[in-house]
């Protein structure tokens, strides 16, 4: 039987007619919106201003637009939409979400509108609107952006500009967009980068970091210029257009517009120490970011910087900006935001970490709250969550907060906190990695290299593009934040990016397939583990055919969860497997003492620490204090093991070769071997 296709709607069927959509139109499209006599009207001025439509009232037959002159969001009646929807179309992505197409392919008019309840087809007065020649005016700095209802303005202007995650909640859909801007021209032609720009703006004004001032004639300035980012979740999803006003610090000079430069950073294994601390005392990590932290900051010498481009002032075109706190691309702009929030948390009760300068903790009792800092990016967490919640009053009462939550993204991590662990993973960025390069649709390998590969210079090969290479490179090591398992083989394709060759990208592509079979691999770390800090350290006697340099690899646990690990070509060269492993156990003995004293700011006190290894005679050496023929030749840098050994450190034990983890850190493995080392290092997938 052949049914017969329906070519109207329901509605149609019921009410033999078609219905009225004409208020429809395409969220994140052009507008006009009456001013009806809110200012005092000029002969000559404008009777509506340009709008962008947002959506619909949620208690009123109203539009609701955002009104790009007053940088206000109101909602209104009079409200007449640009039928040219083609222009606006060819400008933006097929996948632009502030773009959609009419529903039912319908096209709008200048007549839409929405129907009353009184007159379901009538038009409301739309005198004044028939004057659409509204010319685009210039952006004044500083606006705010308030939204607006029934004639009044809600929100104050001092507390901030509204957020797009507020903006959520009203339904606004369309305030986002998908496309980067390349430069300013670009960025004007767009309303949403407009937005994003005067919301920086804003930000310099309620953190008052400048003035506006004559050009001074003895002093230099600094151009500024505009950053386009679109932030992103752990999803891929954006979240945030980020328009950032940056200083071309380059053209500073020292003692003229800077001196002290240095601003600490937290290493990316003390990181992994907090998450493992966290997890042993069972409490959860929050995350912080300052919203323009470094504007926050403030600086000593004497710095003027240009207007920004696109936003001068109209009467004062020529004047400059005196900078009373730091600029985003100024030299000092780091050093003297770690100055403000340091001494800001020294004066609340916090002590400054005495090896990790990043680290900052306060104790209350039987209870402590952690605080590390990565630039504007905060992690905290204490042993009872009342001190979290006092933690996030006190930054908010200082600082302005633009995101606050449970601890899920963080320098490219993946970090899920659940009842039973800790899991850390990059699977999205993987999954970004492979698709820059074209490789999500390789054939995936078992494990990163061959174990019978041998790499060497190639001079006869076919040369490759470095600049290719080099992306490859640098992107994998970041990816080794929470794959150790990729350790050794990026760090021996990274020795070839000055001249690569086909063979070298080859042997790299294959870490890519490897990755393909294991995007979601990642750190596990049980509530169940203990906290004993120990290591393992191993070497691959004249493992590079280049220069015979032998190959140190170490791990070092907390616990069975793995914090802290290297791969790295030895500097000499060593003329015996006993002293190729006895130089990798200085180097292991060395992050091992690091990691002992940053556990004591976290009042974890370490006695004596084993260290692994499967040498015997390296084990011998470092024990004996007796200098003789096997060991002059060893640079006296390597030799203070000994010393720590007999102080009781470190103590230095033997474990045989299929027990010692970090052999998968010095050389190319088999499938099992790999395998099995892999899971001993704690790296798991989550079903």
């Amino acid at each position: 039987m052949i049914r017969p296709i329906l070519k109207k709607t329901s509605y149609e069927i019921l009410k033999s007619k078609k219905p009225n959509i004409s208020y429809f139109h395409p969220f994140g499209c052009k507008c006009f919106v009456l001013n009806n006599g809110k200012e005092n009207l000029g002969k000559f001025d404008a009777k509506s201003d340009e709008a962008i439509f947002l959506g619909y009232s949620s208690n009123s037959k109203a539009y609701r637009v955002f009104n790009k002159r007053t940088l206000v969001v109101e909602e209104s009646i009079h409200v007449v939409f640009d039928d040219n929807l083609l222009s606006r179309k060819e400008s933006c992505d097929d996948d632009d979400v502030g773009i959609i197409d009419t529903i039912d392919g319908g096209q709008t008019s200048k007549e839409d509108k929405i129907p009353t309840k009184e007159e379901d087809s009538q038009e409301p007065p739309l005198e004044g609107l028939k004057d659409l020649a509204h010319e685009e005016k210039e952006v004044s700095y500083p606006r705010e952006l308030n939204y607006v209802k029934d004639g009044e303005i809600l929100g104050d202007p001092s507390k901030g500009v509204t957020t797009r995650s507020s903006l959520k909640l009203m339904n606004h859909v369309a305030f986002l967009s998908c496309i980067e801007p390349k430069n300013i021209k670009e960025a004007l032609k767009d309303d949403f980068w407009i937005l994003a720009m005067q919301e920086e703006l804003n930000q310099f004004e309620r953190s008052k970091v400048w003035t506006l001032v004559e050009r001074p004639n003895n002093q230099s300035t600094i151009g500024t210029k505009w950053v386009f980012r679109n932030k992103l979740d752990e999803n891929g999803n954006i979240v945030r257009n980020k328009a950032r006003l940056v200083a071309q610090g380059y053209t500073q000079e020292e003692g003229i517009d800077f001196d002290e430069t240095y601003a600490p950073v937290a290493r990316m294994e003390a990181i992994r120490m907090l998450l493992a601390f966290a997890c042993y005392h069972d409490f959860k990590l929050f995350q912080m970011d300052v919203k323009s932290a470094f504007l926050n900051g403030f600086i000593n010498e004497e710095v003027y910087v240009e207007q920004p481009p696109g936003f001068e002032d109209s009467k004062f075109p020529n004047h400059v900006f005196k900078l009373t706190k730091a600029l985003y691309g100024l030299k000092q702009a780091p050093r003297a935001w770690y100055e403000r929030l340091s001494t800001f948390l020294i004066e609340k009760g916090f002590e400054k970490g005495k090896v990790d300068t990043t680290l900052f903790i306060k104790r209350y009792n039987n209870d402590i709250l952690v605080v590390q800092i990565y630039v504007d990016d905060i992690i905290f967490g204490s042993t009872n969550e009342c001190y979290c919640k006092d933690f996030s009053k006190l930054m908010q009462g200082e600082f302005e907060m633009s995101m606050m939550g449970e601890l899920s993204f963080f320098l490219g991590l993946q970090i899920k906190q659940m009842s039973d662990g800790t899991f850390i993973n990059q699977a999205k960025y993987v999954s970004d990695m492979l698709k820059k390069f074209g490789l999500e649709n390789a054939k995936p390998q078992a494990t990163p290299m061959s174990s019978s590969i041998k790499l060497d210079k190639d001079e006869g090969g076919k040369c490759v593009d470095s600049k290719l290479y080099r992306s490859m490179i640098g992107s994998l090591l970041y990816l080794t934040a929470s794959r150790p398992d990729i350790m050794f083989s990026v760090c021996l394709c990274a020795r070839f990016q000055a001249n690569p060759k086909e063979s070298h990208l080859v042997a790299i592509k294959r870490i890519f397939r490897y990755l393909i079979d294991t995007p979601t691999l990642g750190l596990w770390y049980p509530k169940d583990s203990t906290f004993s800090l120990h290591a393992f350290s191993d070497a691959d006697y004249g493992g590079c055919k280049i220069d015979r340099k032998s190959t140190s690899g170490t791990c070092q646990f907390l616990g069975s969860m793995l914090v802290s690990w290297f791969s790295k070509k030895q500097n000499s060269v060593a003329l015996s497997t006993t002293e190729a492993e006895y130089i990798s156990l200085g180097s292991c003995c060395a992050q091992v003492l690091w990691m002992k004293q940053q556990l004591l700011d976290y009042g974890v006190k370490m006695e004596t620490i084993p260290l692994r290894c499967d040498n015997t005679s390296a084990i011998c050496l470092t024990k004996n204090p007796i200098q003789h023929s096997r060991t002059k030749h060893i640079e006296i840098r390597h030799h203070f093991i000994r010393d720590h050994v007999s102080k009781n450190d470190v103590v230095i034990e033997f474990v045989d070769t299929l027990n010692q983890l970090a052999d998968i850190f010095t050389k190319p493995l088999d499938k099992e071997r790999f395998w099995t080392l892999r899971r001993e290092l704690g790296l798991t997938c989550l079903s």
